[in-house]
């Protein structure tokens, strides 16, 4: 059996990133330390300015923002992240919450728009053990899924093949987000 090449050169960039994420707390990495706002992912995201396809920021709100997924499932994958560094949906206000849902159906509608998905997975992951990457800054996910996309990649190998860009998903739901 010969050996099948899958090329996607512009993946060198997320790779050498790795990196650059929040650390994680095995390891010896001080919990407290991480629980500043100074070395969360999402603060640093929050300050990175207005949406632009080099922060990934897609909308920002008053209390919330949305933002692609450096690491997504698949293509258009977005996360709708509260700007105040909590950790739980409980630290919420309600101001908070009201906008983070709505930013989510924003992000529904702009993927419907702009991908055409069969369907869309959202969701919350609360804390390392349910499988939060970034337990300490609450965020929201929006994936969008296709019928007879079993991306058979991620079960066979353990690699995802993303069919666009980062900056193009970017520019495509930009494009698309209601306003």
């Amino acid at each position: 059996m010969s050996l099948d090449r899958l090329w996607a050169g512009w993946r060198s960039e997320y790779v050498t990133a790795v990196g650059s994420s929040e650390p994680a707390v095995a390891g010896g990495t001080d919990s407290a330390l991480l629980d500043h706002p100074d070395h969360c992912v999402f603060c640093r995201i929050a300050a990175s300015g207005p949406p632009a396809a080099d922060n990934g920021v897609l909308w920002r709100g008053d209390h919330v923002l949305a933002v692609l997924n450096a690491y997504p499932y698949s293509s258009g994958h977005l996360m709708v992240v509260p700007l105040r560094h909590v950790r739980s949906v409980g630290e919420l206000t309600e101001e908070e919450g009201a906008e983070m849902w709505s930013g989510l159906r924003r992000g529904v509608a702009a993927l419907e728009a702009s991908f055409g998905p069969d369907g869309i997975n959202l969701g919350a992951n609360l804390g390392q053990a349910a499988g939060a990457g970034i337990p300490r800054h609450l965020h929201l996910h929006a994936v969008p899924r296709w019928m007879g996309d079993t991306n058979f990649m991620t079960a066979v190998a353990g690699v995802r093949v993303l069919p666009e860009t980062l900056a193009d998903s970017w520019q495509r739901l930009h494009r698309a987000w209601p306003v």
